[in-house]
C-alpha cells in the first residue's frame, strides 16, 4: 500500500472510531425513569416519583432502537455499572453504514475500547481494538456526560428525571412491553424548560444535567417530545425521546432489560489494542 493511501485508510479509521464514540455517547445519553401511577396519582406525580427512583440505580442492561443524527438508523444492547464505579460494555449497528456500521464499546477503568468492526482491524496491523484514555475525568464526568472525544458515555438512569420538565404530561393508556404491563405517559419540553425543571438542584446534579442539554444544543435540538412506560413495580420499562435536530432526527426508544443485577466488564487484551490518541496524530501527521 502506498504512503498516501495508507494515510487515507487510517485517516478513515480514526473517523470510524469517533463516529462510534459520538454514537454511542448520543445514545446512551437516551433516557430512563421509573414508576407507575397509582389510582389517586396524577400523571405528572408518576413521572416526578418515577424520576427519584432512578437515584437507586446502580446497574442496568437495555436495548436501543431508533435514529440519531447524521449517524441514521441504530441498534445496540447494553450492559452499564454506575456505583460503586462507571463501566460499559455495547454492541452496536448503525444500520445505513454497511461494514463500517457495526462495533463493540467498553469503558472500564476509565478507559474507552472501541473493536468488533472488521474493516477497523484492516487498518490496525491486525489489532482489533482502539483505546482512548480517559483517565483524567472522575466518575462523576463520566457518568454525566463528560468530553472525551465529543462526549463520553452518559448515564441513561440520569436523565429519567427530565420528564419532569415537561408542563404538559399525560396518561396514553396501558400497554404490554416485553410482556410487561405497563402505563404510557408522554409530554413535551424545551430545552430551556429542560434546564429550569433543575435550577433548585444541588450544583454537582445541575452540573450533569447541563452537560446532557449541551449535547443536545450540539445536535440543534431545541424541543423534545418524551415518552416513558412504567410497570407496576415503579420502574420504566421503556422510553422514547425524540426530536428535529440540524442534520436529521432524533428518535431513540431504550427498553431496559434489568436493573440492579451484577454487570462487569473487562479491558479488551492488550496486545489486541491500539492508542486511538496515537492514530490520530499518525494521521494528521504528513
Amino acid at each position: 500500500m502506498g504512503f498516501s493511501v495508507r494515510r487515507s485508510a487510517r485517516s478513515r479509521t480514526v473517523g470510524v472510531g469517533l463516529a462510534a464514540v459520538a454514537l454511542a455517547a448520543g445514545a446512551v445519553s437516551c433516557s430512563k425513569g421509573e414508576s407507575e401511577e397509582s389510582p389517586k396519582m396524577t400523571p405528572a406525580a408518576a413521572v416526578a416519583k418515577a424520576a427519584k427512583n432512578s437515584d437507586d440505580i446502580s446497574s442496568l442492561r437495555y436495548r436501543m432502537t431508533g435514529e440519531y443524527p447524521e449517524q441514521g438508523r441504530i441498534k445496540a444492547e447494553a450492559s452499564m455499572r454506575i456505583k460503586p464505579s462507571i463501566a460499559m460494555s455495547m454492541k452496536m449497528t448503525a444500520l445505513d453504514q454497511g461494514k463500517d456500521g457495526s462495533a463493540e464499546i467498553r469503558l472500564v477503568d476509565k478507559a474507552m475500547y472501541i473493536g468488533g468492526n472488521p474493516e477497523m482491524a484492516k487498518e490496525m496491523d491486525g489489532k482489533t481494538w482502539m483505546k482512548f484514555d480517559m483517565s483524567a475525568l472522575s466518575d462523576e464526568q463520566l457518568g454525566g456526560g463528560a468530553a472525551g472525544a465529543g462526549q463520553a458515555e452518559q448515564n441513561p438512569a440520569a436523565e429519567s428525571t427530565f420528564m419532569t420538565g415537561a408542563k404538559d404530561v399525560k396518561k396514553v393508556g396501558t400497554e404490554k412491553v416485553d410482556g410487561v404491563e405497563t402505563t404510557h405517559y408522554t409530554g413535551t419540553l424545551t430545552l430551556d424548560a429542560l434546564r429550569d425543571s433543575f435550577k433548585d438542584e444541588d450544583k454537582a446534579t445541575r452540573e450533569k444535567r447541563e452537560k446532557s442539554v449541551e449535547q443536545y444544543e450540539k445536535m440543534g435540538v431545541d424541543k423534545l417530545t418524551m415518552d416513558m412506560w412504567i410497570d407496576g413495580d415503579d420502574h420504566t420499562k421503556q422510553f422514547r425521546m425524540k426530536g428535529p435536530a440540524d442534520k436529521g432526527t432524533l428518535d431513540l426508544t431504550i427498553t431496559f432489560l434489568d436493573i440492579n443485577k451484577p454487570v462487569t466488564v473487562t479491558a479488551p487484551p492488550a496486545k489486541d489494542t491500539v492508542d486511538l490518541a496515537e492514530m490520530m496524530k499518525e494521521a494528521q501527521s504528513g
